[in-house]
């Protein structure tokens, strides 16, 4: 009898895509953070526009537009990124968590100036940040990026070139050894590229659990979400 092969070993890197407007982003950039805290993996915060994907024909580019929710956010993100990678970081995580679990609204102006400040940064960086164009043509080379490979929404982890994957969907992220083990799983797609999907339906008491995750996030959103049907 031949002997088993090894299983493959999970990536070390990973390029995350997250549109800070989304609650299921969020929670998995909380699993992602735990990743890469226990399990050394180097993380990549990318961008993924949940406005462009979703936008009604006839509608704005969301750079057409002087201020665009989750596009400015980004672009705030990646003038943080040119100074220090790590300042996008704690830009995620700061407006992350000021929209998803403090209610606030990091997507208004005012609010993500008042972020910075408590982060112990420029407030016109806000300004300065969407000043310059080329912050937005930045955000849109990496949603298309994303989109070429058949993206459609957040989050998608994206290994390599050309592998990409939707999810983990999901609340309550896990942390510790859990955290790790769920990395595992999900890496272990790579190895099946034409798996395409798994699910697991919600049934009242999931929709519920749901509701309750995202109540903040619910009250501070200054948008109508639109769900698109899967690819």
């Amino acid at each position: 009898m031949a002997d088993s092969e090894p299983e493959p070993a999970a990536p070390t890197s990973v390029d995350f895509h997250f549109d800070v407007m989304c609650p299921y982003a969020y929670q998995t950039s909380l699993w992602m953070r735990e990743v890469r805290d226990r399990a050394g993996v180097e993380v990549r915060w990318r961008f993924f526009s949940l406005e462009e994907v979703n936008r009604v024909e006839g509608k704005k580019h969301p750079w057409e537009r002087p201020w665009s929710y989750g596009w400015s956010m980004m672009r705030i993100g990646a003038h943080l990124r040119r100074i220090d990678p790590d300042l996008l970081d704690r830009w995620y995580a700061t407006a992350g968590r000021a929209l998803h679990v403090e209610g606030r609204k990091p997507h208004r102006p005012e609010v993500a100036e008042a972020l910075l400040t408590e982060m112990g940064l420029d407030p016109s960086w806000v300004a300065a940040a969407i000043a310059d164009p080329t912050t937005g043509d930045e955000v849109r080379r990496e949603h298309e990026a994303v989109v070429a490979l058949g993206g459609w929404g957040v989050p998608t982890l994206v290994f390599g070139r050309d592998q990409a994957l939707f999810g983990p969907v999901l609340i309550d992220p896990p942390t510790g050894d859990a955290a790790v083990r769920l990395w595992h799983s999900v890496t272990a797609w790579i190895e099946f590229p034409h798996v395409y999907e798994l699910q697991r339906p919600k049934g009242p008491d999931d929709i519920a659990a749901i509701g309750a995750a995202f109540r903040p996030y619910l009250e501070a959103r200054d948008w109508v979400t639109i769900r698109n049907e899967t690819p």
